[in-house]
């Protein structure tokens, strides 16, 4: 299995920049059995049965890209230097691992201080990145970096835009609960409060997990051998009672569908066993074809980048060659890719 079988074309205009607005109206692929139908997000409610259980990821997303400087004095007098920090990962000691740029620029012990009231210090360089320590903990940091932070788009936005006070609500999902995500679950940025009404008044439950998506799902394959590929950890918790609803569903024949490949990840992981329980922990779970799905029935998803492990994942639900059709389509039909772009609904 080479990283080449996941490669496709992809035209540079079908890489969206903005959402959908409003959210359900972005259009919604559905594959199941042989067919390929075109529709919208707020169509969602007949293709489900009354049963059926969507399992959400309640992540949320902070706004954990930075800009601030750092100051130096000395004989010479003051100098200042323009220092980007884009949050990674909390550490168990409060700390975070971070992007910074330039790193050169910043010395072991060196602050720097962001707007909102908000500083940092480097306590550390690791293998190109850097431990800081925040002026402030709690619901006081979460507030100063509400203030002073910029949500962190995915680099094929980045590069096409910066991002603004707009994406603080665009790159959110309506039912976001636990902070701790720098990346978007976006699979689930379609649902809105109308589109959640509909869905539970077909009879559809919804279950709720935290996975906290990481700046690690955006890292390029670099094996030829997907199989030796090594996964970015990411922290998550299937909560006993999510796990027993989820349980009940498949017993009394329900489908479970991940909303989002942060959800299957989650579920499967949860389900390593074969039966799903209450977890909590960090998974590096790799989901290539081969792979033996213990708990998702069907995935709801966006359109992932060529050459990524999400696509790996898709293929290992579908089948190659089916995902392959699938993608012809999508692209055929100008659907819109990556986190703004519409979504898909993979029934195997």
């Amino acid at each position: 299995m080479q990283l080449s079988d996941f490669d496709f074309e992809l035209p540079e205009r079908l890489i969206a920049t903005r959402p959908a607005s409003p959210r359900s109206s972005a259009r919604l692929l559905v594959a199941q059995q042989d067919k390929v139908t075109d529709a919208h997000v707020f169509d969602l409610p007949s293709y489900f049965r009354p049963g059926d259980r969507l399992v959400l990821n309640d992540t949320k997303v902070i706004p954990a890209r930075l800009t601030g400087y750092r100051t130096r004095h000395s004989a010479q007098g003051e100098t200042r230097a323009k220092i980007e920090v884009t949050l990674l990962e909390p550490k168990s000691d409060g700390q975070w691992s971070a992007l910074i740029k330039p790193l050169k620029k910043v010395a072991e012990g060196d602050v720097i201080v962001f707007p909102a009231g908000l500083s940092a210090t480097l306590k550390q360089k690791v293998d190109g990145q850097g431990l800081v320590e925040f002026d402030a903990s709690g619901s006081a940091f979460e507030e100063a970096l509400a203030q002073a932070g910029a949500m962190p788009l995915p680099p094929y936005i980045a590069a096409k835009r910066a991002a603004d006070e707009q994406d603080k609500t665009d790159y959110q999902t309506v039912f976001a609960r636990h902070s701790g995500a720098v990346a978007a679950p976006t699979a689930s940025l379609h649902f809105d409060e109308a589109l959640l009404q509909a869905l539970a008044d077909r009879g559809v439950s919804f279950t709720h997990v935290t996975l906290h998506v990481g700046a690690g799902t955006f890292l390029p394959v670099k094996v030829d051998d997907v199989t030796t590929h090594k996964m970015h950890a990411e922290w998550g918790r299937v909560s006993t009672q999510a796990a027993q609803e989820i349980a009940e569903t498949k017993s009394n024949g329900g489908r479970v569908i991940p909303v989002g490949t942060t959800a299957l990840r989650l579920i499967e992981s949860a389900a390593a066993s074969g039966q799903i329980g209450a977890w909590e922990g960090e998974t590096d779970i790799f989901i290539y074809p081969g792979f033996k799905f213990h708990v998702a029935d069907a995935l709801m998803t966006n359109f992932h980048l060529p050459k990524s492990t999400l696509m790996m994942l898709v293929s290992a639900l579908m089948g190659y060659d089916r995902m392959r059709a699938i993608y012809d389509h999508a692209i055929a039909s100008d659907y819109r890719f990556f986190s703004y772009g519409d979504s898909s609904l993979l029934i195997p």
